[in-house]
This record gives structure tokens, C-alpha cells and sequence, in this order.
């Protein structure tokens, strides 16, 4: 795609404007830092153009605080305040839990990641946003918690114009199969590699 220049353009019946404004289905996966941030990325573009924007985080603990969610939740408040961009809504689906999983069993973990797919699927099927986030979503589907068959069922039938990015390592074949986009992030060199640990401003 040389240049924002398409390869090949389909036979499908449909005009170059509506192709182009066809919505997304992103998967950001790959074991290298970045995927999230990337997602993150496409949020604030959104943004931009107004767009109604949720956010869904799936294995970060409540306690935990990143960068993003701060920025994120001040350009809600100045959307309310002033109009400006779209509106924003940030969740973390089932609170308290986490990849580490320290709290609750894993049937609580699992229970809590279904009503947090739960909830993002009345909102698909109500039109709610335009973007949606499913942060770390790949981890509730690897371990089993969530059907994907029914998750790529629901985001391949999804009406007017939704976007939504996935991240998250090892997102399963059949979702990479359904999704329009997909980045895989490689890791070349890592500061950790060198003993260095996670610092402010860079990992959160």
C-alpha cells in the first residue's frame, strides 16, 4: 500500500466513499510493548472529530492508574464543559480483578470479564459509540472466560458506524480472521532486557 494507495480495489458494488467509511475492526496483538498506546492513538483522532468514545479495560487492576485514563477522562470533562471533541466513557470491567489475578477466584474473574462483555455488547447492538477500546480484551478470550465465536459474531454483525480495537497478546485465529486490521508488535530491544524497570511517562 505504497503511499495510502490501495493494491487492489474489489468488486463489491460500493463507491469509493462508501468503502472508505466502512467501519473497523481493529486487533492490535504480539508480545511487544505498544499496543495499547497505539489504540489509544486512534482514540484521540476520534476524539478529534467528535466522535463518541468508550473505553473498556479488561485485566488491569482498579488500582492501577495509567496516563491514558487521566488524559482520557479530562477530555470528557472538556467535552461536557465546552463541546469540544466527543464524549468519553472509561471502564474497567469488573473492578479489582487483574491478569495477576490476587483477588477472587477465577470463577469470580471469569464472571466478571462475561458481564463486562456483557455490557459492551448491549452498547454495540444500541449504537452507543463510534469507538471502542477492548483493552487487554485477548486475555479473557485465551483463557476461555468469553465464547469467541460470539464475540466475532457480534462485532462482525455490529450496525452503523462502530470502530473497535482489540489489544491484547495471542488474540485468537478466528478474531484476526474477522478483523479488517491487524498489527502484530515485535520485539527488537526492550530496556528491560538491560535490567531497566517500567518508568513514568513511558509505561504509565
Amino acid at each position: 500500500m505504497p503511499q495510502g494507495q490501495v493494491v487492489e480495489v474489489p468488486q463489491d458494488g460500493l463507491t469509493t466513499r462508501q468503502r472508505r467509511s466502512r467501519p473497523l475492526l481493529m486487533v492490535h496483538t504480539g508480545e511487544m510493548k505498544g499496543k495499547s498506546t497505539a489504540a489509544f492513538g486512534l482514540a484521540l483522532r476520534a476524539w478529534n472529530q467528535g466522535w463518541s468514545i468508550g473505553v473498556f479495560q479488561f485485566v488491569k487492576s482498579a488500582k492501577w492508574k495509567v496516563g491514558e485514563e487521566a488524559a482520557f477522562r479530562a477530555l470528557g470533562r472538556l467535552h461536557t464543559e465546552t463541546g469540544e471533541g466527543g464524549p468519553v466513557e472509561w471502564h474497567k470491567m469488573g473492578e479489582g480483578w487483574s491478569w495477576a489475578r490476587k483477588q477472587g477466584t477465577e470463577s469470580d474473574h471469569a464472571a466478571a470479564a462475561v458481564e463486562g462483555w456483557r455490557e459492551i455488547r448491549r452498547r454495540i447492538e444500541a449504537q452507543t459509540h463510534q469507538m471502542y477500546v477492548l483493552d487487554e480484551f485477548t486475555y479473557p478470550l485465551k483463557w476461555g472466560w468469553i465464547d469467541v465465536g460470539e464475540v466475532v459474531e457480534v462485532l462482525t454483525a455490529r450496525a452503523g458506524r462502530q470502530h473497535v480495537v482489540i489489544t491484547g497478546r495471542d488474540a485468537p485465529a478466528p478474531l484476526i480472521e474477522a478483523a479488517d486490521l491487524v498489527l502484530r508488535t515485535t520485539k527488537v530491544k526492550h530496556p528491560m532486557d538491560a535490567g531497566q524497570k517500567g518508568q513514568r511517562g513511558i509505561e504509565w
